[in-house]
């Protein structure tokens, strides 16, 4: 970790360790949900959702075992992370398969765009942190690519699912940054168009 960080950028960093280990908890609440739903009624689907739920539950892991050095903590809406997954993970999986794969790709996607900015926002300020994300993001981006090959021909349902989804997501990692997230993008804009 580069040593000499302003007050502001630390606290970003601090604030994406954050919402980073509550949406990899979350998301372990959507899997989880997930599975217990397809051990039922689509058992072809648990391999695939487990093995996400692995990656999710080491990549919470890493996000947590980053917070000390960091002045970071647990977020506060924990609570709404949890139970949010649970039920989206729940409900998505009654729909069905496809219900289960607009839910991973929606909230894949997501995360995607803003591990993008924090990587832009890290470079040269957290280099160790960069490298966890880094490693993370391929792996989140082989989930997302699973769920889109399991959605071919979407139908307008399902776009609007994964839209609904997608907008939650956003709105839960502004919530949990207090706008950071934001920021790092609007700053990412910005220096491509200069």
């Amino acid at each position: 970790m580069v040593a000499r960080l302003s007050p502001r950028n630390a606290l970003a960093i601090a604030r994406i360790v954050r919402v980073n280990h509550a949406g990899e908890f979350g998301a372990i609440r959507i899997y989880s949900a997930q599975i217990a739903v397809a051990r039922r009624l689509y058992p072809d689907c648990v391999p695939m959702l487990s093995e996400m739920l692995g990656d999710e539950i080491e990549h919470c892991s890493l996000f947590r075992d980053a917070m000390p050095a960091r002045n970071s903590r647990p977020c506060r809406v924990m609570r709404l992370w949890s139970l949010g997954g649970w039920l989206l993970g729940f409900l998505t999986a009654l729909m069905g398969r496809r219900g289960i794969w607009a839910c991973t790709a929606a909230v894949e996607a997501a995360v995607h765009r803003h591990l993008d900015d924090q990587l832009h926002f890290l470079s040269g300020k957290d280099d160790e942190l960069h490298a966890v994300i880094l490693s993370i993001r391929e792996e989140e981006l082989a989930h997302l690519h699973h769920a889109e090959a399991q959605l071919t021909n979407e139908e307008m349902l399902v776009r609007a699912l994964r839209a609904l989804i997608s907008l939650c997501t956003h709105i839960l990692i502004w919530l949990s940054t207090w706008g950071d997230s934001a920021r790092m993008a609007t700053a990412l804009r910005q220096e491509s168009v200069t």
